[in-house]
């Protein structure tokens, strides 16, 4: 196990099949990103993220977890070139499946890794996951320090990844891999009875929403080609499992080109859902025909009322934070579907795409829609942990986590809401400790009891009341496609066959 002083501590009482973390506060930080500037931070961080509501992430602001060069940002300062961002969240990671990350090959005089990365995990730290991911698990769990992810999987994909362990065979392996003389073999459960004999598909494939990471078969889309070779049907599961040889290595490439075929892979949560993409699945792909037409975002009809925290506008409470009058906020319209397209989109890809966006809040239970029990509250304020000053410019980090460097220097000390000054409890003197102490205490300290808001019933986070909705069930967190084989200049390696391949195999 990693002796990192950020690792949180196992969450108790996880169910079966699934592996939690507690929740923590972690600091983050990142450079201005050219879709970035000349853009007020909070229509950034409202379009770039959907995790909470639009007045949660002004709430947040106003709170003052969020620096630009070391100044405190507002909801309405502007990201400039050349900007340097910092903040603290508190993070909640998603739970992952409990089935283990293996190691299926260490080859220590030529320096690589072949392992087998279950279904849930992504291979690096995004969005909410950072400790689940398979970088840090192979730090945390291996002891693997520096490790060089040249192929990547999907997060929900299941299978074998080859991980270098110096530079020098990271560049000749992924050299192989952008001049397509890796052969690859994967194993996909897809709907429906498909084709005897092999079938090739040739479309390009498009990203065409990056909150949701859909993609689409488009013309002006990457080139992409798949051949697949039917392994078995079986006819008590209508279902097939087929042998996938993508050519190219197109994000969600065999995903997309089985669902344009009509054989969507049978548990795939995008992809596969009639609620999203109607009767046909997406066969044969959507129309490209450009459309302007855009609905602002509406709760489903049991959670209706005059207070609607996706709008700033909306209600006649404000929450004392002055905003009326102002022009609204292209996630308020509706307008932030296609903005990071590169191509316009189409009446039925913007239905795509808001069907797939209800579609995660539900799943969610709806928690952007149900997040106002903060506004009743104090300002977010991280609980045991030191926010440091900015360093000098020469000594500055583009991304990744926010500095810890041991040296002495000055801090600002905060304390948790609602503690007095002169508090001895082993929180408040965790948060007059430097960010490095701190932050070797938080694992030591027991994660606060999820608080009820007495007006909904909600179950919340009482550190930066997140609504909490229930564990998902293990099979949600996978899909049926599993990279199979892989035969490189290294040599060829394979894992064994998921047991969902197996002929004859039911749901449970």
């Amino acid at each position: 196990m990693s002796d990192d002083p950020q690792t949180p501590q196992p969450a108790q009482g996880s169910a079966p099949g699934i592996r939690k973390l507690t929740p923590y506060w972690h600091p983050y930080t990142t450079m201005a990103k050219e879709r970035w500037l000349g853009r007020e931070i909070l229509e950034v961080v409202s379009t770039e993220f959907r995790d909470r509501s639009m007045e949660y992430y002004r709430y947040a602001l106003e709170s003052g977890v969020t620096s630009i060069n070391g100044k405190s940002a507002k909801p309405d300062t502007i990201i400039k070139n050349g900007d340097r961002i910092e903040n603290v969240v508190h993070r909640h990671e998603p739970p992952i499946s409990s089935t283990p990350v293996k190691i299926v090959l260490h080859d220590k005089e030529r320096g690589f890794l072949v392992i087998n990365k279950p279904g849930s995990i992504p291979v690096h730290a995004t969005g909410r996951y950072y400790h689940h991911s398979l970088v840090q698990i192979l730090r945390n769990d291996f002891g693997f320090d520096r490790v060089y992810t040249i192929n990547r999987l999907d997060r929900l994909t299941s299978g074998l990844m080859i991980v270098p362990l110096n530079a020098d065979l990271a560049r000749s392996l992924s050299a192989e891999f952008v001049n397509g003389s890796v052969r690859k073999e994967y194993i996909a459960r897809c709907k429906g009875e498909f084709p005897v004999g092999e079938v090739v598909l040739e479309e390009p494939l498009l990203t065409v929403d990056r909150q949701m990471g859909l993609n689409i078969v488009h013309p002006q889309g990457k080139p992409a080609k798949t051949a697949f070779n039917r392994i078995h049907y079986d006819s008590n599961t209508h279902t097939s499992v087929v042998r996938c040889r993508p050519f190219t290595g197109r994000s969600h490439q065999i995903r997309v080109h089985l669902q344009y075929l009509g054989h969507p892979i049978a548990n795939d949560p995008i992809y596969s859902e009639e609620r999203i993409w109607g009767p046909n699945l997406g066969e044969g792909g959507v129309d490209i025909v450009p459309s302007v037409e855009r609905a602002a975002p509406a709760p489903p009809p049991h959670l209706r009322s005059e207070y609607i925290p996706e709008s700033l506008r909306a209600g006649t409470d404000d929450g004392g934070l002055g905003n009326h009058g102002r022009q609204s906020l292209p996630r308020e319209t509706g307008h932030d579907i296609g903005m990071g397209s590169p191509v316009p989109l189409s009446s039925e890809a913007v239905q795509v795409i808001t069907r797939l966006r209800n579609m995660k809040d539900e799943d969610e239970d709806w928690s952007r829609w149900r997040d106002v029990t903060f506004r009743a509250k104090g300002a977010l304020t991280p609980r045991t942990f030191c926010i440091p000053p900015l360093p000098p410019q020469n000594r500055r980090k583009r991304g990744g986590e926010a500095s810890r460097s041991s040296r002495s220097r000055s801090h600002t000390k905060v304390s948790p809401p609602g503690v007095a000054e002169d508090a001895t409890s082993g929180e408040e003197v965790a948060a007059q400790l430097s960010l490095d102490e701190a932050l070797a205490q938080l694992p030591t300290m027991e994660a606060p009891e999820p608080a009820v808001d007495p007006d909904t019933g909600t179950l919340y986070c009482p550190e930066c009341y997140l609504p909490l909705h229930p564990d998902p069930r293990p099979e949600k967190l996978y899909i049926f496609l599993h990279a199979f084989k892989y035969t490189t200049s290294l040599g060829s390696f394979q894992t064994e066959i998921p047991e969902w391949a197996l002929e004859g195999w039911e749901w449970t």
